[in-house]
């Protein structure tokens, strides 16, 4: 098991994610992103709205992606 945080996901917080793999991790961060949305947390949209920005060019979003995924890759085992 792996941990990452929200920030190091690209997000506003410092909350923990842990999973044991990067595609589960993710989803973690997407359901804790779509919380702090209905909250309306100001920062979190923020973040939000950065990635939406990012995800119009899909060459961006896919350096992205592996680039997360290498970090997670790289984290050692907790």
């Amino acid at each position: 098991m792996k941990t990452m945080t929200c920030k190091q996901l690209g997000g506003a917080c410092n909350i923990e994610f842990h999973a044991n793999s990067f595609e589960e991790i993710a989803e973690l961060s997407k359901k804790h992103a779509m919380e702090m949305f209905q909250k309306k947390d100001h920062d979190h949209i923020k973040a939000m709205d950065a990635m939406q920005q990012l995800m119009q060019s899909p060459i961006a979003m896919q350096k992205w992606f592996d680039d997360k995924k290498d970090k997670f890759n790289t984290l050692p085992s907790n």
